[in-house]
């Protein structure tokens, strides 16, 4: 099983995406996190929910639990309104501190897909075809054919067993 078999369309945004809709996204559908492309449709960063939901919860709040107490219901279900019109890029780390999202070779097998998967400790891993092959150095640049996420990947290995 290659990963270019594995790999499934996934919901994305860009950087400059409304991270509202980004938020929306993750929760209507339920996923652990959203890819991040650049203008040229190329990988840039992973969104994890769970940074959706720091980028809410007011720093005091994250660094003093207690805290969090003194917010009413009132105010706490207004936190979502802080996003609308905010870039999805305000609500990744700096640049500087941000890590590509993995990518996969699309002739990579399911056990390199795997062992990426763990190393990088990622939810997800992009699928690039032209990576491996002389393409890019002719010019062509590598291609997405999709994304392999870790639930994805248990699914097919277990049911090969």
């Amino acid at each position: 099983m290659r990963a270019r078999d594995l790999a499934e369309e996934y919901p994305s945004v860009t950087l400059d995406s409304d991270v509202l809709e980004a938020a929306r996204l993750l929760a209507d559908r339920r996923l652990p996190g959203l890819l991040v492309l650049d203008e040229h449709d190329r990988p840039q960063a992973v969104l994890p929910a769970s940074q959706l939901v720091k980028v809410l919860v007011p720093s005091y709040a994250i660094e003093d639990p207690a805290l969090a107490r003194v917010i009413d219901e009132e105010h706490a279900d207004r936190l979502c309104q802080a996003l609308a019109g905010r870039p999805v890029s305000e609500a990744l780390p700096p640049v500087r501190e941000r890590q590509k999202p993995p990518t996969t070779d699309a002739d990579d097998t399911a056990l390199e897909v795997a062992a990426l998967m763990a190393r990088e400790r990622s939810p997800l891993v992009a699928v690039m075809e032209g990576l491996g092959d002389d393409s890019h150095a002719r010019g062509t640049p590598p291609r997405m054919l999709g994304v392999i996420t870790a639930a994805h990947l248990l699914d097919r290995l277990l049911g090969v067993t």
